[in-house]
């Protein structure tokens, strides 16, 4: 999809905002026009040497006509506010929808909160929009109309209009997309500036060295210079139109003036025709330097709601689709037939054809060596990813896409990338669910070990979590991910290294907790602690993607 069609497709949301736009500066431009026509009447009379009713009337009217274009302005400007809110509200809601739906492969070569950092186009968006529809449809209906009325003084302005359209037409054709072009590849570079800025704060400890501190500088540099590059050039096309209208202006005025000057004084056009035509080229020829310098904004416009449509665009799951069977009364049973599973980038599979079934209350350890396939094999199973080829059956029915997201509701997931968003600690527990009651909140906590350490905060509960959980040890934040994955007793646990950064007596009373019978709850995990594998009745172990061995064992924790 182009960026004028993008742009387009936004604006037809609020058509009836942007139809009167259109209708107030038609009235506007009308209105500014007509005022030439007064000031026209008003130099008869003066040249008469009349003082009159009417020429006191004519006065009246034209002040009253410039009232009333502000007037209408000001409603335009109400309307492109209303607008303006629309366009941030729909933006925000649009990234909060589709941010946690974005799917792995879509996600797989990027960076989530840099896709996140284009939600600043909303700003340009909004701006730019506002300006275009005000200045924009002003300028063209104030030139089509004064046209017009151009016409009707002398055939001579005919030719005027139409050299003017072939003037527009030119630059248009010739310059536009390449203005378009290298007004994206500026924005570009200016999203890797940004990155890379971030990954400078977020590493600041590596960089500190000498040589690492260089490095950060010198990446910055080049890619600073590279987005200069491009400025320049996009600065080089808007420079070449603008010294195009400054042409044009220097021989439109000159070559007006003398042909106005000799109908004059051929007596083929009076003294105050002439005043009035000269105020409606000097507002025709002054909305097209408005068209002109306002593309600066509509490349800004156009590139920023290309970058918005680069996220919009990304593949989500429609994860809402609730399966034929009702999970919530019943017991969960994993099965896979023929499962796959290749990475984006891979030429060759990670998960290749497994076959397995997990009934409901088993506790599976998956084990294997780096790069064995331990840790993708669980994430599909949880949903996280989607096979390439093969089935996932949820007791007996086909796990499909759309389900997954349902399907997670009756799961716990705890990953190794898992961490704490900003907002207080009940709410990293609980994402303000209603259905989790205090009872739940105490027993997970107790569960993991957090109910001395959570009595001590200053606030409890309502402490506030910096984003990441900084001012926390590793050891808190995976017993809060343990606690938020238990919280809603789910049916299946999947677990990744949920304990490696506690010590071994805290680790050990969580493991036990968490398989002990009392709670009927599936659990897989991969896991590098040997204790996991002494607490699971199930061990599966993994080697080159690939099922080597899968036993029940009798748990000896």
């Amino acid at each position: 999809m182009t960026p004028l069609k993008r742009f387009y497709n936004l604006l037809k949301l609020d058509r009836k905002d942007v139809y009167q736009i259109f209708i107030y500066a038609a009235f506007s431009g009308l209105i500014s026009l007509s005022l030439p026509l007064g000031i026209q009447a008003i130099v008869n009379f003066i040249q008469g040497g009349q003082i009159s009713v009417s020429w006191k009337v004519l006065i009246l009217i034209v002040t009253l006509g410039v009232a009333m274009v502000g007037i209408l302005t000001l409603m335009q400007l109400r309307i492109t506010e209303n607008l303006q809110q629309k366009i941030f509200i729909r933006s925000s809601f649009e990234f909060a929808y589709r941010l946690p739906k974005i799917s792995f492969n879509a996600l797989y070569d990027e960076y989530p909160p840099e896709i996140a950092n284009r939600f600043f186009d909303t700003l340009a968006i909004q701006k730019g929009t506002s300006k275009l529809l005000l200045d924009f449809t002003t300028a063209l209906l104030q030139v089509g109309l004064g046209l017009i009325l151009l016409s009707l003084y002398h055939p001579f302005f005919i030719l005027f209009g139409i050299v003017l359209l072939i003037m527009l037409y030119m630059i248009f054709k010739f310059s536009f997309d390449k203005g378009l072009y290298t007004s994206l590849k500026e924005s570009s570079y200016k999203y890797k500036v940004v990155y890379w800025l971030q990954e400078i704060a977020r590493n600041k400890n590596s960089f500190i060295k000498k040589n690492n501190f260089d490095y950060a500088l010198n990446k910055n540099d080049k890619l600073v210079n590279n987005y200069l590059n491009y400025r320049e050039k996009h600065f080089n096309v808007i420079q070449t139109q603008f010294s195009q209208l400054i042409i044009y202006k220097v021989l439109i005025t000159a070559g007006l003036l003398l042909v106005g000057g000799y109908l004059v004084l051929d007596q083929k056009m009076n003294i105050g025709q002439f005043v009035a035509a000269e105020i409606i080229i000097l507002l025709i020829i002054n909305s097209v330097e408005k068209l002109i310098v306002g593309l600066e904004t509509l490349y800004d416009v156009l590139t920023a709601v290309e970058k918005i449509g680069l996220v919009t665009d990304l593949e989500i799951y429609d994860n809402n689709k609730k399966p034929e069977s009702d999970l919530s009364e019943i017991h969960l049973t994993i099965e896979t037939a023929d499962m796959c599973f290749r990475y984006p980038d891979d030429d060759k599979d990670t998960i290749k054809g497994i076959n397995l079934k997990i009934t409901p209350g088993e506790k599976v350890f998956v084990a294997g060596v780096n790069n064995s396939g331990k840790t993708t094999l669980v994430r599909l199973l949880s949903g996280y990813l989607s096979p390439s080829s093969g089935i996932i059956y949820m007791n007996e029915s086909v796990m499909k896409r759309s389900e997954s997201g349902y399907y997670k509701n009756y799961t716990g997931l705890v990953m190794q990338d898992d961490t704490l968003f900003e907002g207080s600690l009940l709410e990293n527990l609980t994402f303000n669910n209603p259905k989790v009651s205090n009872e739940d909140i105490k027993w997970a906590l107790d569960a993991v070990g957090l109910t001395v350490i959570v009595k001590r905060l200053p606030n409890g509960l309502d402490t506030i979590i910096n984003s990441d959980g900084r001012h926390l040890t590793r050891s808190v934040i995976q017993k809060i991910m343990i606690a938020r994955a238990i919280i809603s007793r789910p049916k299946v646990l999947f677990l990744e290294e949920p304990t490696i950064s506690m010590d071994p007596r805290a680790a050990r009373q969580i493991i036990d907790f968490l398989v002990s019978p009392e709670n009927s709850w599936t659990i897989i995990v991969s896991s590098i602690d040997e204790y996991w594998k002494k607490a699971c009745n199930r061990e599966i172990d993994m080697n080159n993607g690939e099922i080597v061995r899968d036993i029940k064992t009798i748990a000896n924790a």
